[in-house]
This record gives C-alpha cells, sequence and structure tokens, in this order.
C-alpha cells in the first residue's frame, strides 16, 4: 500500500510591493532620526564628558558617532526607490554595520580598561546623568520600530541596526547606573566592569552582521523544502528577536 501523501505547509506571503514601498519609507524615516538623536547624544555627551573629566560620558559620545556610521549605512541602502537596487546594496550594509559593531566593541574596552585601571575619576554630571535616562527610555522604542519594520519587510541590515540600537540602551543603563553610583555613594568601578560585557555583547552582534545572520523576508522559502527552510536562510526561531 502507497504511504499516504505529506502536504508540505504552504510558507507565509511575503508583503506585496505596496506594503514593501511603506516599510521602506519607515525604515528611511528611523534611521534619519535615529542619525539626529545620536548626533544630539554625541554633542551633549562630549561636551559634558569634556566638563567632568568623565571618560564614560566621552566614551560613550564618541559611541555615538559610531552608530551614525550604522544608521547612515541603513539610510543608503534605503535611499534606492526600488527593492531590487535594495536587496544589491544588503551586503556592503552589512558589512559597514558589523565594522560599526567591532569599532565600538574595541573603543568601548579600551575604555572599560582604563576605568578599572583608575585612569582618573570623574565629576558630577546631572546632564549626563538627564541624557542617559532619556536614552534609556527612547532608544528601546526606536529599536523595536526599526526591528519590526525590518523583520517584515526582510532586510538583514535594518534588523541589524536594530540591534546597535538596542546596544545603545545598555550602553545607556550603564552609563546612567555609572554616573549616580559615582555621584551618590561614590562606586567609580561600576560602569567599567559593566562595559565589559556590553563589549562582549557588540562583538556577538558584529560577528552576526558579518555573516549575514538576519532576519529571512516572509515568503523566501518558497523555493526550499519546509523541513530545512530555516538552515537554509540561516533563520531560526529567534529570528529578529
Amino acid at each position: 500500500m502507497a504511504a499516504p501523501l505529506q502536504l508540505q505547509p504552504t510558507p507565509p506571503a511575503g508583503p506585496d510591493s505596496a506594503r514593501r514601498a511603506t516599510l521602506a519609507r519607515r525604515v528611511r524615516f528611523l534611521v534619519l532620526f535615529t542619525i539626529g538623536y545620536n548626533l544630539f547624544e554625541a554633542g551633549v555627551s562630549l561636551l559634558a564628558g569634556s566638563e567632568t573629566g568623565s571618560s564614560a560620558l566621552l566614551g560613550f559620545g564618541l559611541d555615538s558617532v559610531i552608530e551614525v556610521s550604522s544608521a547612515a549605512a541603513v539610510a543608503w541602502q534605503f535611499s534606492a526607490r526600488d527593492n531590487a537596487t535594495r536587496e544589491a546594496r544588503e551586503h556592503r550594509a552589512l558589512r559597514i554595520i558589523a565594522l560599526s559593531f567591532f569599532m565600538l566593541a574595541a573603543y568601548v574596552t579600551v575604555e572599560a580598561v582604563r576605568g578599572l585601571l583608575g585612569a582618573g575619576h570623574a565629576g558630577e554630571s546631572i546632564v549626563g546623568i538627564v541624557l542617559a535616562a532619556v536614552s534609556v527610555v527612547v532608544m528601546p522604542a526606536l529599536s523595536y520600530a526599526q526591528r519590526r519594520a525590518g523583520r517584515e519587510l526582510g532586510s538583514a541590515s535594518a534588523v541589524a541596526d536594530s540591534r546597535q540600537t538596542l546596544l545603545c540602551t545598555y550602553l545607556s543603563g550603564v552609563l546612567l547606573v555609572g554616573l549616580v553610583l559615582n555621584a551618590t555613594v561614590g562606586w567609580w568601578w561600576a560602569d567599567p566592569l559593566a562595559a565589559v560585557v556590553i563589549a562582549g555583547l557588540a562583538v556577538k552582534e558584529g560577528r552576526d552582521a558579518w555573516k549575514g545572520e538576519g532576519c529571512c523576508a516572509p515568503g523566501a522559502l518558497t523555493s526550499t523544502r519546509a523541513d530545512d527552510g530555516a538552515e537554509a536562510c540561516g533563520c531560526g526561531d529567534a529570528c529578529c528577536q
């Protein structure tokens, strides 16, 4: 007796051209907002860090400058109006994002080591505390919006940039805790110690971006078997989480 025919599940259909155009415009807006906010963040951090001698604030400001390169890479990719050109630019955008992660990890590590070795103790900075608190609120919302749009569009570079924005949230939290502890109880070592962990996360995200591990476009598996589709495109159950 012949074995019963097993029907393969139908892959989800991707967004139509009108929806893709809408999502592309949304990504362009989000990355431009990210660039603008990071430039503002960098200016305030560098000024406050110079006035108080805070290496954490100076590092945070330079980190914001580095993050602009990631957002600019995605803005360049999505400046193209047609989907074919955007997809052709995806690989280069991912490489730029990966290099931004590696640069960020290297700088944060150097600053963390300098801090742990006691390279100067900074004064109090109310401006820095307020800026870090605002970033802790703004950055997660911005990262979520980027990831949601990038996931639906199937853009690995947009998802990778959202991860860097989320990493900025962790850095903002580290900066906030460090500045508050320094101002209240004098625990100067809290900031550089946490920064070492952040640097490790940045290296991981940089490796993922370099290898192109992002999010598969909906319906991208139509040419592959359902039982090995995840491996075919590098996506797993935690895709774009």
